[in-house]
């Protein structure tokens, strides 16, 4: 070693923003693996690099002893003090045993050791950037694909999105971009792992976070979302300012931002509806675009049974139960959807003559 050593450490140091003294002194705990490896010691030791000049040494530790029993690992008192006469008795006296030659095996192992750190320096460094970016939006490039995974390069590190979390919409080649939710990061013995979903309610979430600027300010909220992810979702929006459209924010000018989220979608449906705190209402817009007609909660079972005009049955309930599940979804509630002759014949209701509930919602194709 030497002061090149020292001054090259100290560039790498302020490069990887990585501290020299870590460096030096995990570069010292590998020396003391080297050295009774390669000179077949069992003896223990001690690897001093100087921070100045890069001199390094290696010292034996040995108990200050009467009567040496293991000359590996004990000294007399007479020997210690031709070292140090301040030894005494049950002392650890440090004696010099520095090899001749270990100066070559020190480089080496210096070398593996900063490249190690180096590389768990960079891991480290990665992992504290793609940590706060969980539940957040990346965009990367397809590198391959296998039974299992598409593999995703982010420029610094490749991630992992299971087929599972790709959406039935979803064709993906080689470089192809894709946008997708980062739903877990991990720090493995390998590195940092980036875990990312395309199927997941937050990826909507913040589609509509970054293309209207009223949610991205605060005045808008999106209180809850529901999908099933390249088919169809509801998201329920609110606004904290009361001349402030949250509906019409969120379709945007001749339905513009919506439209984007859509084909960004693949074609997924997207109905947005507004958030209500009375439940009644909440749950009607939720039934969008089919009309409602009333809404009786039943707060214990948390249920509600909504009546909707004959014709409007199967809009309101939806092809497979999905317009029915989403809006349960949505809402949290039970939804019993009844017809106006159903709830007639089951109930005894007549029916009713009433104006169709106003419904607060626009659905998108």
């Amino acid at each position: 070693m030497s002061m090149e050593f020292i001054e090259a450490l100290q560039e790498i140091a302020k490069e990887k923003g990585i501290s020299q003294d870590v460096l030096l002194e995990a570069i010292e705990a590998a020396l003391i693996s080297s050295y009774k490896r390669n000179f077949n010691t069992a003896q223990n030791v001690r690897v001093e690099i100087n921070r100045h000049n890069g001199v390094i040494k290696v010292y034996a530790r040995k108990t200050v002893v009467e009567d040496v029993l293991d000359s590996r690992l004990e000294i007399s008192l007479e020997s210690a003090r031709e070292v140090n006469p301040h030894y005494h008795l049950d002392d650890i006296a440090e004696i010099e045993v520095t090899p001749r030659d270990f100066g070559r095996i020190a480089a080496q192992t210096a070398k593996q050791v900063v490249t190690q750190r180096i590389r768990e320096a960079e891991r480290g460094l990665i992992y504290n950037a793609f940590i706060d970016k969980e539940e957040d939006i990346v965009t990367g490039l397809v590198q391959r694909q296998d039974t299992r995974n598409l593999y995703v390069d982010l420029g610094k590190v490749e991630a992992v999105l299971p087929l599972t979390e790709l959406m039935p919409t979803d064709k993906f080649k080689h470089l192809d971009r894709v946008k997708a939710f980062i739903t877990k990061v991990e720090n493995t013995t390998k590195g940092p792992q980036i875990i990312l979903s395309r199927t997941h309610p937050g990826l909507l979430k913040r589609l509509f976070e970054l293309e209207v600027p009223e949610i991205y300010d605060g005045v808008v909220e999106i209180r809850s979302v529901a999908r099933e992810a390249g088919f169809r979702s509801k998201i329920a929006v609110y606004s904290r300012n009361s001349e402030v459209d949250p509906v019409g924010s969120c379709v945007g000018p001749k339905g513009i931002r919506v439209q984007t989220i859509v084909n960004e979608l693949k074609g997924e449906k997207i109905d947005i509806v507004r958030w209500s705190d009375n439940i009644e209402e909440y749950v009607a817009n939720a039934l969008s675009p089919s009309k409602v007609l009333e809404v009786i909660v039943f707060e214990q079972e948390k249920m509600a049974r909504v009546i909707v005009p004959d014709y409007q049955l199967s809009l309101a309930i939806g092809i497979k139960g999905q317009n029915a599940r989403l809006a349960a979804k949505l809402t949290g509630w039970k939804i019993d959807i009844k017809s106006e002759t159903q709830a007639e014949q089951e109930f005894g209701r007549p029916k009713t003559s009433q104006e169709v509930m106003h419904q607060d919602s626009v659905s998108f194709d």
